[in-house]
């Protein structure tokens, strides 16, 4: 697994974000996509994506293959 250096990481927040802590961030890199959750910033781990993992994940949530409901 590449190694990627966040220190430099520029971090978004969802703009449909609720505030109320069960959010994540998602950076955009040179060659790839890195997600942390926000309550663990700095601390917790981040998850890290080519960009057509990014793609597919982004066609999936917007496809609803991701209800839990």
């Amino acid at each position: 697994m590449q190694g990627y250096d966040l220190t430099r990481a520029q971090w978004r927040k969802a703009t449909k974000s609720q505030g109320n802590g069960e959010c994540v961030e998602v950076a955009f890199l040179d060659s790839a996509v890195a997600m942390r959750d926000t309550k663990n910033k700095g601390r917790g781990p981040v998850l890290v994506f080519t960009p057509a993992e990014w793609d597919a994940f982004l066609d999936g949530a917007k496809n609803g293959e991701f209800d839990l409901t």
